[in-house]
């Protein structure tokens, strides 16, 4: 409210004034209490701030004012007046009460009012609610009417639908019948006159309609050919009736479609002279009914130059093996290969894009184009280059042998395969061009894995020849050597090489990769790596167990010179020669023998590392095949094995036999028992001693190069052995004095020394243990018991010089009662 509430009346400040009219209008809207108190108001209260205004101006009721508080005086600065504070109030009261009771008046007014429209609203609600029943009701009647309307809309489209299908039927039977009367009206005409095609519609000689004509006629050629068939079951159930077939008219359709096929394959070979792609691809599409085009495929492939050119077969002939007459060579063959290979497959390639556009189905044509490409002219320049040997008389080893054969069927193999993968990029169809290439060399790889071995055999024996021819020859050149100065000369012409042995290896190596390339599946590759390596292992053994055994042949040699010569030793006068000859002989068979082992030990390393780094892998996917191959590598050296033991066990006694004669013939009865006992004792090692021992460093120096590991402990703590028991059966036949005892003693050091460069620590023992026998031949007789307790084994005092003198047997008895 912009004015407020305001009283209808004169304005008095007395009780008995005029009562306000409040206007129910007042209400509505913005209401504000406070403007509404306010205005009923502010007639009355302006009168009263007036008079305050005025008493504040003189101050004489300052501090009266101000000390009133919540209607209590504070102070007594000035008498209390009589005249009312809050004149105003009479008034305010009666106003107040006149707005009360206008207020309640208003109020019952609204309250009626409220009532009234209760009522209205209620009758108003009832009436909608009515109204909306009635609408909800139309409503649904209205929905079923749409649900009807639907119904039959969708039954009217059904039947429309019917209707539209029943007529296309009809239409298509129509046609269908149309077409059946053309063609019973056409298979009439074919089963007329037999061979009679001249009285044929046009429609089967414009040549404007031949693909309509091509079809028309693989149709009723089939129906033909099916009626005819019903015809015969039936005969054969004996339901058949009397009455002409078909057969004429298959007969004649067959010699027209053969005729009207020949004729598109002359137009077709026609437009392909005149590169009319076109023209071909009609004429192929119209062929491809006829047997889906199989003749049209077949004889575009047939009519390609390098199929029927023969000037291309001897193109690929020479650009391959060369020159008529030459030999040609594995390298020269797989650059011909290479190129005529590529060739080829530009070739193809160009035909590829020409079939491409050509042929409906091109896959097809390509699949019949790469086949007659390997079959043909692939196999062609095979069978030039690789004409199968007889492996009962194969050719020999100066025009290539077996191993030409193999080293040109694995690069054909080889360059074959990688024409094979790029027809497959270039497109061959459905076709399984990797299996039709393997197939190309079946005959072939059945009989590899005998050609192979029989190639190994074949170089092994060529090698031998070669060997022998050699041996041979410096045998001749050398001219004839006598047996005393050169019995080991044969048998060092045949000494065992390295080389060869490596030799070996590289063949066989060559031949695993050859059988890697032709073995696909693991098994068989297996079996065939077990069986070449077999060869090798055959080839080695054999090669060096035979130079073994020549190198005994010659230790035997030099043993039965040695015997022929100790049985004429009491000829003086040719004893000390023929003793050395024998001797030159000995040791010249024993550094032969110790070179044999060694190569023999390099040969066998060389084997078993070959085996390792490429046998294995190949061997080792199938179960039990690593075991049986290093099984059988076991065996074959093991007669290696067996002849480098017996020869070395002749070594040791061809070394014994010369320490023997050094022993018999150098060592002198007064070296351990000097006429006069008085003279300075000589401090040297006996002669026999110092040519013993230069004898075994000289002998063994080859000893030692040659063996290694436990076969050279052995070998060493044998020789060792032997030599300590001929020391000791050498020393018995001598006396001993005390200088002799000496001398034997230096001598023993001299030997201690020399053979702690075995390495064996039984044999140090048993020296050191003679050094403690020499002590014997040392002391004094009164020592001997004191030396002897606790070792009677070294009891030797039976050949001191003074045995019997100091009776010595007397003394000792209390030790060893057996002497008394």
């Amino acid at each position: 409210m912009t004015e407020g509430i305001r009283a209808r009346g004169p304005r008095s400040s007395s009780v008995n004034s005029v009562p306000l009219i409040l206007d129910i209008e007042d209400f509505k809207g913005d209401f504000s209490f406070d403007a509404l108190f306010g205005n009923l108001v502010n007639d009355l209260l302006p009168s009263f701030l007036d008079e305050e205004a005025d008493s504040g101006d003189g101050h004489g009721n300052i501090a009266g004012v101000d000390g009133l508080t919540n209607g209590h005086l504070r102070g007594q600065s000035a008498p209390l007046s009589s005249a009312p504070f809050f004149p105003e109030v009479d008034g305010l009261l009666s106003l107040f009460k006149d707005a009360c009771k206008e207020l309640v008046d208003l109020r019952k007014q609204v309250d009626g009012r409220l009532n009234t429209l209760k009522k209205e609203v209620s009758t108003q609600d009832s009436k909608h609610r009515k109204t909306l029943t009635e609408i909800e009701k139309g409503v649904d009647g209205l929905f079923e009417s749409f649900a009807r309307l639907d119904g039959r809309i969708s039954s009217v489209g059904q039947t429309a639908a019917k209707i539209g299908d029943h007529l296309q039927s009809a239409d298509a039977q129509r046609e269908t019948a149309s077409q059946t009367i053309d063609l019973i009206k056409y298979l009439m005409e074919f089963n007329g006159s037999p061979g009679d095609l001249m009285e044929l519609s046009a429609l089967f000689s414009d040549d404007s309609r031949v693909a309509e004509a091509a079809s028309i006629a693989q149709k009723l050629r089939s129906f033909a050919e099916e009626d005819i068939g019903r015809q015969g079951a039936s005969a054969a159930a004996g339901n058949a009736t009397p009455g002409r077939g078909l057969e004429v008219a298959v007969a004649n359709l067959q010699d027209y479609c053969n005729e009207l096929e020949n004729r598109l394959l002359s137009r077709f070979d026609a437009a392909s002279q005149r590169r009319d792609l076109s023209t071909m691809s009609e004429c192929a599409k119209i062929l491809s009914q006829f047997n889906r085009g199989t003749s049209a495929m077949q004889h575009y492939v047939a009519t390609r130059p390098m199929f029927i050119d023969v000037e291309v077969m001897n193109s690929d002939i020479r650009l391959v093996l060369g020159d008529h007459g030459s030999q040609p060579s594995p390298s020269n063959v797989a650059r011909g290969l290479s190129a005529l290979f590529k060739e080829i497959t530009d070739t193809v390639r160009k035909e590829a894009a020409t079939i491409t556009a050509v042929f409906p189905t091109p896959n097809e044509v390509m699949a019949i184009l790469v086949q007659r490409v390997l079959e043909q002219r692939v196999t062609g320049i095979l069978d030039k280059i690789l004409a199968k040997p007889s492996l009962m008389s194969p050719p020999p080893v100066q025009e290539g042998g077996l191993l030409l054969y193999l080293r040109m069927l694995a690069v054909a193999y080889e360059r074959t395969q990688e024409l094979a993968k790029d027809l497959r990029a270039v497109g061959c169809g459905d076709l399984d061009v990797e299996d039709l290439t393997e197939s190309l060399f079946s005959s072939h790889k059945d009989e590899y894995p005998e050609h192979e071995r029989a190639s190994l055999k074949q170089l092994y024996q060529a090698k031998m020849e070669e060997l022998r021819a050699e041996s041979q020859q410096v045998s001749e050149s050398s001219g004839t050597i006598g047996r005393s100065k050169g019995a080991s000369i044969s048998s060092s012409l045949q000494q065992i090489s390295v080389t060869v042995v490596t030799d070996f290896v590289r063949w066989n190596e060559e031949a695993i990769t050859r059988c890697t390339l032709f073995s696909s599946q693991p098994a068989t590759l297996a079996a065939n790596v077990k069986a070449i390596f077999t060869c090798l292992l055959d080839q080695v053994s054999v090669y060096i167990t035979e130079g073994l055994e020549r190198a005994r042949d010659s230790l035997s040699e030099a043993a039965a010179l040695r015997e022929r010569f100790v049985l004429g030793r009491r000829v003086a006068a040719a004893a000390a020669s023929a003793a050395e000859a024998a001797a030159a002989a000995g040791e010249s068979s024993f550094k032969s023998f110790m070179v044999a082992v060694q190569r023999c030990g390099s040969s066998v390393a060389i084997v078993q590392q070959y085996f390792a780094n490429s046998i294995s892998r190949l061997l080792l996917p199938v179960d039990g095949a690593h075991a049986a191959s290093c099984e059988e590598m076991s065996t074959a050296l093991s007669k290696a094995e067996a002849a480098a033991y017996k020869g070395l066990q002749q070594c040791i006694e061809t070394v014994m036999a010369e320490v023997d004669r050094l022993l018999s013939s150098e060592q002198k009865s007064t070296d351990y028992r000097s006429t006069d006992d008085g003279i300075a004792s000589d401090h040297r090692p006996t002669n026999a001693c110092i040519r013993v021992v230069a004898y075994l460093s000289r002998v063994l120096e080859s000893a030692f190069t040659a063996l290694e590991g436990l076969n050279k402990q052995a070998f060493l703590t044998e020789l060792g052995n032997r030599l300590e028991k001929l020391l000791l059966t050498h020393w018995q036949k001598f006396t001993f004095n005390p200088s002799g005892g000496l001398r034997l003693k230096r001598d023993l050091n001299e030997y201690v020394g020399f053979v702690k460069s075995f390495g064996a620590p039984s044999v140090d023992e048993k020296f050191e243990l003679l050094g403690i026998i020499a002590n014997v031949f040392i002391v004094a007789p009164d020592s001997l018991p004191t030396l002897f307790e606790g070792s009677p084994s070294i009891r030797k005092d039976a050949q001191r010089e003074d045995y019997k003198s100091a009776k010595l047997a007397t003394k000792l008895s209390s030790l060893w009662p057996s002497l008394s």
